[in-house]
């Protein structure tokens, strides 16, 4: 455990000495305050017209999602590619340390980071909850004391797993390649096909179609986390996507050791 904790840090540190992910959060933070924009002018403008809504940040977190597609790609590709290129990952596998230990370590590193930068939106809903409470003496029909806190828990706890899951993937495909932009190609046509992609199947087969929707990343946070609910269901497919990028990424560091 203290190896996954020493490489995870090291990669969390690495990540703020690295232009990529300064691009990577400074984009994904930008578009989200444009879209926190869109979303209070909408309901400052249903408001005025007597329909006032209580805001939310549903929509900011779905876009959070969507750039995750492109982010987690370019967050991940160098994890391990690099490591083979420039051959230091043979003093890793010489290092008193296990193979799982290496790619959980390396995935915990890029998770961190990504949830500093979630952590920066926070600042959204906690706006949000004011303009909420300060309308209630302004506009009597709007008697809703806060924002709905179930559906910001759940909402926020579908982008941690879906950067779990995309970022889980992108480390098992990083340890496949030892080129960052073979690594950051095959990370996004994958994370593409399970966000969208791979649902497409399920309107042309007249059987077995259920498979392929279930299969949809988009569908399970749209439908479960976004709206608030939090399945069973929904938890497995986010947690066996993890592991599976985790066995990916774990076996072909294990095949380079044997070679």
């Amino acid at each position: 455990m203290r190896n996954i904790w020493t490489i995870a840090k090291r990669e969390y540190d690495h990540y703020f000495i690295t232009p990529i992910a300064y691009v990577v959060a400074f984009v994904i933070l930008l578009v989200l305050g444009f879209i926190f924009v869109l979303v209070l002018q909408g309901a400052t403008q249903s408001a005025l017209y007597g329909y006032p809504t209580a805001p939310n940040v549903t929509a900011v977190n779905w876009w959070f999602a969507f750039l995750l597609l492109f982010g987690t790609p370019a967050l991940t590709m160098r994890l391990l590619a690099d490591e083979m290129k420039t051959g230091t990952i043979e003093l890793l596998l010489t290092a008193p340390i296990r193979d799982h230990e290496l790619v959980i370590g390396k995935w915990l590193g890029s998770l961190f980071f990504i949830l500093s930068v979630l952590a920066v939106t926070l600042i959204y809903p906690i706006i949000l909850n004011g303009i909420v409470i300060g309308s209630v003496t302004i506009l009597p029909p709007l008697v809703t004391p806060s924002i709905d806190r179930q559906l910001l828990l759940s909402s926020y706890l579908g982008i941690i797993l879906i950067a779990a899951s995309f970022l889980a993937l992108g480390v098992g495909i990083s340890a496949m390649f030892s080129n960052q932009v073979a690594a950051f190609f095959v990370t996004l046509i994958t994370c593409l096909g399970l966000f969208f992609l791979i649902g497409f199947p399920a309107n042309m087969l007249p059987s077995g179609g259920s498979f392929f929707q279930y299969m949809v990343m988009s569908t399970h946070f749209d439908e479960a986390f976004n709206i608030g609910r939090i399945q069973v269901s929904d938890l497995v497919y986010y947690f066996s996507l993890i592991v599976l990028g985790l066995f990916m990424g774990t076996t072909a560091v294990e095949v380079r050791r044997w070679r």
